[in-house]
């Protein structure tokens, strides 16, 4: 863990997708959305793009969309963190690496928490007889207002918890459309 984080969140997770295919979804910011719990109301209010690297070659059947966001690419998304609480949050992430394929991170730099890094890591690998893609995500956070914030982190790590849990379940129906949409 960071020495300037409080926090540390991990979580991973195995689909019978391909390499190529996971990590351009991941890529592309607009499909955060399907991938969060609907109560949280999560819209991507502004991108501003930033190229990635060349794009190496890639399969017809696992060509990905084009919207991949590279270093330097900005993300405004606004989110209701309680349920039947008209508070929207508006959460501002910058893209600070990409390796295509292997892993990309962004960072906060304007929202809720003090401090948050957090990097998504992608591997093939096979289970049993069938070629997949594990994915990692590592969180490291620090909540605002130093001991009175900290106080929130058991509360913030459950829904993270949540969040990622509900994710762990849809993850492989969104992408298994996803491909039937590309073959």
């Amino acid at each position: 863990m960071n020495a300037l984080m409080d926090e540390c969140f991990s979580t991973s997770q195995w689909v019978p997708f391909p390499l190529e295919l996971v990590f351009a979804f991941f890529a592309n910011p607009y499909n955060l959305p399907s991938l969060m719990p609907a109560k949280m109301r999560t819209r991507i209010e502004r991108v501003h793009w930033a190229p990635a690297p060349g794009r190496p070659e890639m399969s017809r059947a696992t060509r990905p969309q084009p919207d991949v966001a590279g270093v330097g690419t900005e993300i405004a998304v606004t989110f209701c963190p309680v349920e039947f609480v008209p508070l929207r949050l508006r959460w501002v992430v910058c893209v600070r690496e990409f390796e295509w394929h292997s892993h990309f991170a962004d960072e906060q730099i304007a929202g809720p928490f003090a401090q948050l890094h957090h990097r998504h890591r992608f591997a093939a690998r096979m289970e049993g007889d069938q070629a997949g893609t594990t994915i990692t995500d590592d969180i490291e956070f620090r909540m605002p207002l130093g001991p009175v914030g900290r106080l929130w982190s058991k509360a913030v790590r459950r829904q993270m918890e949540s969040t990622f849990a509900m994710r762990q379940k849809r993850l492989p129906e969104v992408l298994g459309d996803l491909a039937a949409r590309m073959a």
